[in-house]
């Protein structure tokens, strides 16, 4: 059950870069979607969509690598250390 739950937590902002990804494609076709005005803002929107959705899902896997012991030393030094 619990690797369902991190599947959806990951599914849906992969969902989300991915409709970012699909934004900055029709701005580069000058395909204009009804929510944006131009496409400089639905480009923008687009890549704001695609930087949320990678950084959380790198975030995430970081996170869980960091918990099992799986990261490079240099990264599991604490400020306090």
């Amino acid at each position: 059950m619990g690797r369902f739950i991190a599947l959806m937590i990951l599914v849906i902002p992969g969902i989300i870069a991915g409709y970012g990804i699909k934004l900055m494609r029709d701005t580069l076709f000058q395909i204009v979607n009804s929510p944006f005005t131009s496409l400089t803002l639905q480009f923008v929107i687009g890549f704001i969509l695609f930087l949320a959705g990678l950084s959380f899902i790198g975030g995430f896997i970081f996170y869980r690598d960091k918990k099992n012991g799986k990261i490079a030393p240099r990264f599991s030094k604490r400020k306090g250390d």
